[in-house]
């Protein structure tokens, strides 16, 4: 029997930050549960003061998982994502950890096992709290303002329906290769998502 998955999406709680581009990581789980986990009796987060987070539990693609969104601002994403791994005794092969990233283009997203935190607050907040970092991510891409000083405003913005909607395009591609990452068919997930993914063009 596969052990229990944990997928967390990165972003600020608080309807004021529900449209921003920081808020990627959030919208990638709520559009997971609305696809994937069709059927399921209850859709509602709980949450949970103990994880710092609001979390959901379901059956995605046959997998037993724990969808999360801390409920920590971004800068203190590390310390809900170390409650959450002790407290559900999950190890580094079963974590997911999905979140904005600025070097994409919008429309494209990309799976990956480890690396770096690649300036990102809340990946940054996470790699203090890890000594074991050599967990999965997906990395949503909202694009870049073009220079360094418009970053903040950027990702703390709504984009505009264009780029939202290549945004969710993006994310409808990470979600179709979910089925292989679950079944821990991870190389296929990426080859294909890496393949089939890329930003769409007007």
């Amino acid at each position: 029997m596969s052990e229990t998955f944990l997928i967390v999406g990165l972003g600020n709680p608080g309807s004021k930050y529900s449209q921003t581009r920081h808020n990627a990581g959030f919208w990638f789980l709520d559009t997971l549960l609305k696809e994937a986990g069709a059927g399921a009796v209850d859709f509602r987060y709980r949450s949970q003061a103990k994880v710092f987070a609001d979390v959901c539990r379901q059956t995605i693609y046959d997998r037993d998982c724990i969808l999360a969104r801390p409920t920590l601002f971004m800068n203190h994403s590390g310390q809900a994502l170390r409650a959450l791994v002790d407290y559900y005794r999950v190890s580094a092969d079963n974590l997911l950890v999905a979140y904005d990233d600025l070097d994409l283009p919008p429309g494209t997203a990309r799976l990956k096992k480890g690396g770096g935190h690649g300036g990102h607050n809340g990946m940054r907040d996470i790699f203090r709290h890890f000594d074991n970092t050599d967990f999965l991510r997906l990395r949503i891409g909202i694009g870049h303002p073009g220079f360094k000083d418009a970053v903040t405003g950027y990702v703390l913005s709504r984009p505009p329906a264009e780029q939202e909607q290549q945004i969710m395009h993006s994310i409808g591609d990470a979600i179709s290769v979910m089925p292989d990452l679950l079944a821990d068919n991870l190389s296929k997930a990426i080859k294909d998502l890496h393949t089939g993914n890329e930003p769409l063009l007007n």
